[in-house]
């Protein structure tokens, strides 16, 4: 049966990671509260971060932790970890931006719209760097192996480009000294280093 292969959930603190989220979004709003603060085209002191756009620190704060708290207490709930955690503290989170906008229908258009994104990003993946493969195997000896079974011959590659631009095959300055001495009759000496 399924239910007997999966592995034991284990509880997580909700309230300790929704701390912690807090702390770390309200820090984002902070920033980002500072950086409205400077734009704006009146002289304002140091403290307008707080007084003028501290609203910002405020929204960042819930929107993280709400999301944190909520998957956190939905995964507990349901004793599993799937991307419908992610949906259920998505669509909280996204409840707490459309409050701003003081209507019902704002509520939930921003918490359907967060709960979705969310929930199809972690069904996917959850990673925006893409997919990883085996992380057993030596990523040196690997790279390796894609370098072996990917390079070309020198003689198709000479073929396709011709020599020049770093490109060489063997017997090179022996055709470049026949080269010169019938163009431009120069004898070139073979130990020639070129500068740099």
């Amino acid at each position: 049966m399924a239910s007997d292969d999966r592995p034991v959930y284990q509880p997580k603190d909700a309230i300790g990671a929704a701390a912690r989220s807090t702390m770390i979004t309200g820090g984002a709003g902070l920033f980002l509260s500072a950086v409205q603060n400077s734009l704006t085209r009146q002289n304002v002191t140091g403290w307008g971060v707080i007084t003028r756009t501290g609203g910002t620190i405020g929204l960042f704060a819930a929107i993280g932790g709400t999301f944190e708290f909520v998957r956190i207490a939905a995964a507990n709930l349901r004793e599993t970890e799937d991307a419908y955690n992610q949906a259920i503290g998505g669509f909280f989170a996204g409840g707490i931006v459309g409050f701003r906008m003081r209507s019902f229908p704002a509520v939930i258009g921003y918490g359907a719209a967060l709960a979705t994104l969310q929930g199809v990003f972690e069904y996917t993946g959850g990673k925006l760097d893409g997919f990883k493969a085996d992380y057993s195997v030596d990523q040196y000896e690997r790279k390796e192996q894609l370098r072996r079974n990917r390079r070309r011959p020198i003689e198709e590659t000479l073929q396709e480009l011709g020599e020049g631009r770093g490109i060489y095959g063997p017997g090179y300055e022996e055709r470049r000294r026949e080269r010169i001495q019938k163009r431009y009759g120069v004898d070139v000496a073979q130990n020639v280093t070129q500068a740099s």
